[in-house]
């Protein structure tokens, strides 16, 4: 496949300082896009990063017509870089396009989009473990007009940002909230897109989290206000009684690719595991009757993030004394350690570049 590439004459990556990085601040030195209309996909581009050009009336700004993603490159201590399961990312990507009324995208432009940005950017990849090329796929409604209808053309971007850890308590525990009266999706609606209406609809209940002491909201469903569903950045899993339990895929929560990843190696350890639905008052009870061990969240940013407390109305729980639990460890290990290189990859989930 042919991409038009015009390099960037200056690099900014020695005004980066890649010991402290932040989430997503900073970004790489070139951008990838290729358009849509005439009912197909134009011809790729990687340019230098920069703003762009655009219309009071771009559709997308009024009506929310888009649809975004988020993978990882990772150096390896072999020195090779490494995107961690790119066909799923793809996959989910597309099922969230049909649901915006937005083009599918092909493998191959979304695939070798990443690669050759990667490629011109690799000194973008940071050396320090635990720290990655975040890349963010994302697809736009381009038509410049003031009517509720779907746009006829579209943009397809990939950027491209070197991060650390997306919470500032890393791998320590983290603190939830379960919703309350707030609302976040429910099915039928757009929980299980990566949609930027689906993430809105999450950031004032967090901003008020926030303000209480707790790192994120622990959501319940929209209907009963008692089903446990996800985390606002995260998929969520409990280990209960030496079983692992995660609620199921029912239209209003991510399929989260790390979720996946996780259910695929419990099944390979034989761990007993249960995708069910799971309620608030289960989980209170379970930590009460001390069988509640461990709770931990999934997901691309922070790949698995332990739970060490849990406030459900005035109601506190604590587990593992605030502190990571095996499994979590285990989890984390396993597949930071596929990642970096420095562990087997039995399900060929890393593409080495």
């Amino acid at each position: 496949m042919k991409i038009s590439v015009r390099k960037s004459k200056k690099t900014t990556r020695n005004e980066v300082d890649f010991d402290n990085l932040e989430f997503g601040v900073h970004f790489s030195d070139h951008m990838y896009f290729v358009d849509y209309e005439n009912g197909k996909w134009g011809t790729p581009h990687i340019e230098p990063y920069g703003p762009m050009k655009m219309y009071p009336a771009l559709s997308t700004l009024h009506y929310g017509q888009a649809v975004f993603e988020g993978l990882k490159a990772f150096r390896g201590i072999d020195g090779k870089i490494r995107l961690f399961r790119p066909d799923k990312n793809h996959e989910r990507h597309n099922m969230s396009c049909e649901r915006m009324c937005i083009p599918a995208i092909s493998y191959e432009l979304f695939l070798e989009g990443i690669k050759k940005l990667v490629e011109l950017d690799h000194a973008w990849v940071p050396e320090k473990r635990g720290c990655s090329l975040y890349i963010r796929p994302f697809v736009f409604a381009t038509d410049n007009f003031l009517g509720v209808r779907v746009s006829y053309t579209y943009r397809f971007m990939i950027i491209a940002s070197p991060v650390g850890a997306y919470y500032k308590e890393g791998l320590n525990p983290v603190k939830l909230i379960t919703s309350g009266e707030f609302v976040r999706a429910v099915k039928g609606g757009l929980g299980a897109v990566k949609t930027p209406a689906n993430y809105a609809a999450s950031l004032y209940p967090g901003e008020v989290a926030k303000k209480k002491g707790f790192t994120q909201v622990l959501w319940l469903d929209g209907i009963e206000n008692r089903y446990i569903e996800e985390v606002g950045t995260m998929n969520i899993m409990f280990v209960i009684d030496g079983t692992l339990v995660t609620p199921p895929l029912e239209g209003s929560i991510l399929p989260g690719v790390t979720r996946n990843s996780v259910i695929s190696l419990a099944k390979h350890w034989g761990l007993p595991l249960e995708e069910r639905k799971i309620t608030i008052d289960e989980v209170m009870s379970e930590a009460k009757k001390e069988r509640l061990q461990e709770v931990f969240g999934t997901g691309t940013a922070a790949v698995i993030s332990p739970v060490g407390w849990i406030q459900h109305n005035d109601n506190t729980i604590t587990i593992h004394n605030g502190e990571i639990g095996p499994v979590s460890q285990r989890l984390y290990d396993e597949i930071t350690g596929m990642q970096y290189g420095e562990k087997a990859d039995p399900f060929g989930w890393c593409l080495v570049l």
